[in-house]
């Protein structure tokens, strides 16, 4: 039976500070780290051995991967990094306080920007030096195909090509993958997965540096999944991540 592992990067340090990241690419906070020693470690407990692993092109995920492929001793097994995995992009929102964000929309407006499924944030301009065409690592991408401000939805459009052409082909036999990305990236796969309805994903909250595992059956087919770890700290750490922690 192949084994999908996902994880969530650890907490970052706007994460921590409160700002919304989106697609900037801002490192892990000492917490963060200490998260991804956890998720190694829970993976270690089940005896879990990624042999291919896949992660975005920021800085917080990949330096995730790496810790938990180290603490594995299999910094050695082959790694793909994709754009389509990166967060949800924030658009204008990018950097800023969500405290002072709050204040200025109201918590309804974003609440809705942040947690539904079609509504989007306001839009970078192409101008605005946010843009990610003026980052190094998407200049070989058409200026037009890269996000300027997602919803979920618009986030999974861009997920689930990258996963079916991808990830779900490394999924044969007794495979075991890893995945490590993002928030709204893995909440756009988990809907897939699960079936989960666009008003109920809004509710579902990722936690971070806890392992998610799914099993698959023949024919690519979810046969089962579970956090790794006891209830009560995935409990907590969700709680967390929906007190926007």
């Amino acid at each position: 039976m192949a084994q999908l592992i996902l994880v969530r990067h650890g907490e970052s340090l706007w994460n921590a500070a409160h700002r919304f990241t989106g697609w900037q690419d801002i490192d892990l906070s000492e917490r963060g780290v200490s998260e991804a020693h956890r998720a190694a470690s829970l993976l270690k407990a089940d005896g879990l051995i990624p042999q291919v692993a896949f992660t975005s092109l920021l800085t917080r995920a990949i330096r995730t991967l790496f810790v938990v492929l180290d603490d594995l001793e299999r910094l050695w097994v082959p790694v793909e990094k994709a754009w389509q995995l990166n967060e949800r992009h924030y658009g204008d929102l990018e950097g800023k306080d969500k405290h002072v964000v709050s204040r200025e929309y109201g918590e309804h407006q974003v609440a809705l920007w942040r947690r539904s499924y079609k509504i989007a944030p306001p839009p970078l301009d192409f101008e605005d030096s946010r843009h990610p065409r003026f980052d190094p690592r998407y200049r070989a991408w058409d200026p037009d195909q890269l996000p300027v401000g997602e919803s979920l939805e618009q986030t999974q459009k861009r997920v689930l090509p990258y996963w079916r052409s991808r990830i779900l082909p490394s999924l044969t036999g007794d495979a075991c993958v890893l995945v490590v990305a993002h928030g709204n990236s893995l909440r756009a796969l988990i809907k897939e997965l699960d079936g989960v309805g666009d008003d109920a994903i809004s509710q579902f909250n990722v936690p971070t540096g806890i392992p998610m595992l799914y099993d698959f059956g023949p024919e690519g087919r979810v046969a089962g999944h579970r956090f790794l770890g006891d209830a009560e700290t995935t409990e907590a750490a969700i709680s967390r991540v929906a007190q926007g922690t």
